[in-house]
């Protein structure tokens, strides 16, 4: 009788650091992260943005024009779009950081061959198409009340991956500095939510008195709103050729802030 066949053991193989980038995979991940619950990432700040809308298009249409011919419900909706861009670029990598940080899988990303570059890339890319799917929802629902044919469709998306990308890389750094959501919420309430209200939202800043106009210029978040709103009205406070140059300078700045951050394994590696 013949004994039976064992199997022969089959060499393990090992995979090659070399055969690909995990920054796909990291994307992906990150661009599923807020998609799986696009009723609280996408949804909720439509909502919000629209509740602001119903409130103060109903107070204050047709009492206030802006910029001479410009209808007060017009002139919000660009900026209630940015506000709700801003907001949500910065809150998609902070977010996942810290929860990174606190549930202990973050070393699955620091374990890949994934460079500084990469990482920076994935987390910035993906804050950028939430930012931006939220503010062109904000858009779909706004034009049911008042229709906004953009003027400048290229100032307009320039703007908005420019904010977004301007937001995506401060919720990076604050991700980073962060080790609990209290100090992520400091960030959030102390800087990003007065800058973000105090840029002209709601208002054009030739409102405000001499000092406060002052103040504003000082706000790289006004520039973005001004620029954005440019897109649409063809008119702004300041040139949007300025406007662009102030908030490409903010973003690079950021950016090489960032990059030298997760080079270094600022707070990533201990």
């Amino acid at each position: 009788m013949t004994p039976p066949l064992t199997p022969v053991a089959q060499p393990l193989v090992q995979p090659r650091l070399d055969a690909g980038s995990g920054f796909p995979t990291l994307l992906r991940k990150e661009l599923l992260r807020f998609w799986k619950v696009a009723f609280q990432t996408i949804a909720a700040p439509v909502v919000t943005a629209l509740l602001y809308l119903l409130v103060f298009a109903q107070v204050l249409e047709g009492r206030v024009m802006v910029y001479g011919t410009v209808p007060y419900t017009a002139f919000l909706i660009p900026g209630l779009m940015m506000m709700s861009m801003l907001q949500n670029s910065f809150a998609n990598p902070s977010s996942s950081l810290i929860q990174s940080r606190i549930t202990g899988n973050l070393v699955f990303v620091l374990l890949p061959p994934l460079s500084h570059r990469e990482i920076f890339s994935a987390y910035l890319l993906a804050a950028i198409v939430r930012g931006l799917a939220v503010g062109a929802c904000v858009w779909l629902v706004a034009v049911c009340f008042t229709p906004l044919p953009p003027a400048h469709l290229a100032w307009i998306v320039a703007f908005a991956i420019l904010a977004c990308g301007i937001m995506g890389t401060l919720g990076l750094i604050a991700g980073l500095w962060s080790e609990k959501f209290d100090q992520l919420a400091v960030f959030q309430n102390f800087v990003i939510m007065p800058a973000t209200f105090l840029s002209g939202v709601f208002y054009s800043i030739h409102t405000l008195p001499p000092f406060w106009q002052a103040v504003s210029h000082w706000n790289p978040i006004f520039y973005t709103i001004d620029g954005f709103r440019y897109g649409f009205f063809s008119v702004s406070d300041v040139s949007p050729w300025r406007s662009l140059a102030v908030v490409s300078g903010v973003f690079a700045v950021l950016a090489i802030t960032a990059m030298r951050l997760l080079a270094s394994g600022y707070k990533l590696r201990n």
